[in-house]
């Protein structure tokens, strides 16, 4: 067996490369566990990997340290997210497949606009949306954050779902529509069971996405019973200078494990769903 790549160079020397990649990247992960564990007067004197003091309080205080348990924002995370979630795979889902398989009028100008939205920043719709939210009567509701999914705002979910439709034979369509099939009678039972790696990537992405926002809850959200994940980890940086760094820790670790599970659970429809819609045209 060859030692030596197609390239030229040893293996030994590229996997040692990635190796050290590997041991730089996950080093701000491994230094917030082991430091969630440490007794916060030692977190930043203490540079060593494994603590000379174990203390698992901090998690204790993090989760009850705020005047609710911790596990409130958690719930609040996951509902928004599961919003979001159900709102993207619905419209997204649906405008894909009337840009990938129907024709009307001024189809491609449409698609063309709608891929130009991708362009526009956040920013430049944040005041627009927050006047319309807040005469709606939106504000500190957790509508603003899903209501608007349903509509099919986000148009890269769209286009990576149209991109893999497009890749879908045409002659079940056909077939459908031979044996007597409408429109939607052909997206719900042809399209939409085939194009289950598009959907689950939307959903993934969907979920991190919504989960790890913060920009969004914190203009929002002003009641602190409704606050998200990263907002309550907010909380513990106390604007007079003394922030709770242990409990900080501790739950920023805990609110890593649903991103985590997520990942690990569903990797390899994933890496299918993305693969098989980045080499259409």
């Amino acid at each position: 067996m060859s030692s030596v790549s197609s390239r030229g160079e040893p293996h030994w020397l590229r996997h040692t490369v990635l190796i050290l990649g590997a041991i730089v990247m996950a080093y701000p992960l491994v230094w917030m566990i082991v430091s969630s564990i440490k007794p916060e007067s030692i977190i930043f004197s203490d540079q060593s990997i494994w603590p000379s003091q174990v203390d698992f309080s901090n998690y204790a205080q993090g989760w009850n340290g705020l005047g609710m348990p911790f596990g409130n924002f958690f719930v609040n995370s996951f509902t928004i997210a599961a919003g979001a979630v159900v709102g993207n795979l619905v419209a997204c889902s649906l405008a894909a497949y009337a840009f990938g398989r129907l024709k009307f009028p001024g189809r491609r100008p449409l698609f063309g606009l709608m891929l130009g939205t991708m362009m526009l920043p956040a920013h430049a719709t944040l005041i627009p949306q927050y006047i319309l939210f807040f005469h709606l009567g939106w504000v500190n509701t957790y509508l603003p954050m899903v209501a608007p999914k349903f509509l099919a705002v986000d148009a890269f979910f769209i286009f990576l779902m149209v991109q893999f439709i497009r890749g879908l034979p045409r002659e079940l369509d056909e077939a459908a529509a031979i044996d007597g099939a409408s429109s939607f009678g052909i997206y719900w039972h042809i399209v939409l069971p085939l194009m289950r790696p598009a959907l689950v990537t939307t959903a993934i992405f969907t979920f991190i996405w919504t989960y790890d926002d913060f920009m969004t809850p914190l203009i929002y959200l002003s009641d602190m019973t409704r606050y998200t994940v990263p907002q309550g980890l907010r909380l513990f940086l106390a604007s007079t200078g003394k922030s709770s760094w242990g409990p900080l820790l501790a739950m920023s670790v805990l609110s890593l494990v649903p991103v985590f599970a997520v990942f690990l659970a569903f990797q390899r429809q994933l890496i299918e769903g993305i693969s098989r819609t980045g080499g259409k045209g």
